[in-house]
């Protein structure tokens, strides 16, 4: 016999009364996340509104903790504490005092079907009108142009405006790909946003893609979102970039390379992942050369927020 999806959570006694008709932002930490768009965004929302639990997920039942060991302190001669992985739906309210829900937490290892049904029936209980999630995938552009961002929804209209980015694609499978595709089935909207992280700042924290992604997030669901901290740390390490590619003509030359290939791409509307310009390198070549440069200036690091 199933098992009923709703022993997977548990509502808050103390959760606020939860109005209709809101917002379900998602963010699921395991799967594909350049730049760390997805989690900052998340954790900047987090840190700088007011929020309140609604509901917590059994993580005992979804994570493998042998894959993913979490924290335990020891101090001296005892264990002092631990760090348990959770999933929680939480309620914040945006600046101008609009309430929505954030889903957050890590990506399950298992029960992804159980999770998703879950996931669908709570965003239902709650009457949730829209969900939408939002993560960084890495691709061959520069950093000195704007972040693109690749949308697809349930619903056509939520992402009018948006370029495809190929016309099909097998991808590995993530537990926030599952929910949207479950969404459709179930004729609910829901949206997801992918922002272009240059693919050598991919394994850094890189603030200016969390900004774009808070951008396309306003736009798709009406919310008014503080940017103010995120667009300071992307200042803060956008500045510590421009100053590790003046230092070396090398790199400024890989830069101007790929301005050079994405220039040309844009002009043409042509796929940032087709064909290449004769006698130019690789956008993976390139990326990898400025990626080893910048690894050996700064670890790799860039400020956080």
């Amino acid at each position: 016999m199933a098992r009923d999806p709703s022993d997977l959570y548990q509502v808050d006694p103390d959760a606020p009364e939860i109005d209709a008709d809101l917002v379900m932002l998602y963010y699921l930490d395991g799967f594909i996340d350049a730049g760390a768009a997805g989690r900052q965004l998340a954790s900047h929302l987090l840190t700088t509104l007011d929020h309140a639990k609604v509901a917590t997920f059994n993580a005992d039942s979804l994570i493998d903790y042998r894959s993913r060991r979490p924290a335990m302190i020891f101090t001296k001669d005892h264990w002092e504490s631990v760090e348990l992985p959770d999933i929680t739906l939480y309620q914040l309210r945006d600046t101008t005092g609009t309430p929505f829900l954030l889903l957050n937490g890590l990506e399950p290892d298992r029960e992804w079907e159980r999770f998703t049904a879950a996931v669908l029936r709570l965003s239902d209980t709650l009457k949730v009108r829209l969900a939408a999630s939002f993560h960084g995938i890495p691709m061959g552009v520069p950093h000195t142009r704007p972040l693109g961002i690749t949308g697809h929804a349930t619903q056509p209209n939520l992402i009018e405006g948006y370029q495809p980015l190929v016309d099909r694609l097998q991808v590995p499978g993530s537990a926030t790909a599952l929910i949207e595709y479950r969404m459709g089935e179930a004729s609910r909207a829901a949206v997801g946003f992918a922002v272009h992280v240059p693919h050598y700042l991919a394994h850094a924290s890189y603030p200016a893609a969390a900004l774009t992604l808070l951008a396309a997030v306003e736009r798709a669901t009406g919310l008014n979102l503080p940017a103010d901290g995120l667009r300071e740390a992307a200042e803060l390490t956008d500045a510590e970039i421009a100053r590790q590619v003046a230092g070396s003509d090398e790199v400024t030359e890989v830069v101007r390379t790929l301005e050079e290939q994405y220039d040309a791409f844009t002009a043409e509307r042509t796929d940032l992942l087709a064909g290449q310009p004769e006698n130019m390198p690789t956008a993976e070549e390139l990326g990898a050369q400025f990626e080893r440069f910048l690894a050996e200036q700064a670890g790799g690091e860039f400020p956080d927020v």
